[in-house]
C-alpha cells in the first residue's frame, strides 16, 4: 500500500477557520466525487490540529493522507481529466503550493 502525506498551510489572507471549512466541506467532497477516487483511492482523510497544551504549536494548517495500491493507482488517478480540471484547481484556492511538504510511506502496523 503506497500512502501519500501532504502537510498544507492555507492561503495568505485566509482564516484558518475559513481553511478548514473549505478543506472539510468543499474540497473533501470534490474530492470524493470524482469515479476515480472510488476507483483508485484507498483511504483518504483530512485532518486539521487541535489545542494540545505541553506539544509545541502547530506547523502546518492541515494533513491529508491518499492511500493508493500502487504506483499505477497513483499515476491513473492524478492523470485523471477530473482530477485535473475539477479537484487540482481548486487547491490552489485555498493551499499555499509554495509551503506543502510532502512524504511517500508504506505504512507497517506496528500494533
Amino acid at each position: 500500500m503506497l500512502k501519500l502525506i501532504f502537510m498544507i498551510n492555507r492561503v495568505e489572507g485566509m482564516s484558518y477557520e475559513r481553511f478548514v471549512e473549505h478543506h472539510r466541506d468543499r474540497h473533501a467532497p470534490l474530492f470524493t466525487s470524482i469515479p476515480e477516487a472510488e476507483r483508485y483511492v484507498r483511504k483518504y482523510t483530512v485532518s486539521h490540529p487541535v489545542p494540545a497544551e505541553n506539544y509545541p504549536p502547530r506547523a502546518y494548517d492541515g494533513l491529508t493522507e491518499i492511500w493508493f495500491e500502487d504506483w499505477e493507482d497513483h499515476d491513473a488517478f492524478f492523470a485523471s481529466d477530473n482530477y485535473r480540471t475539477l479537484v487540482n484547481p481548486d487547491e490552489a484556492r485555498f493551499i499555499d503550493m509554495d509551503s506543502v511538504a510532502v512524504m511517500v510511506t508504506e505504512e507497517r502496523e506496528v500494533i
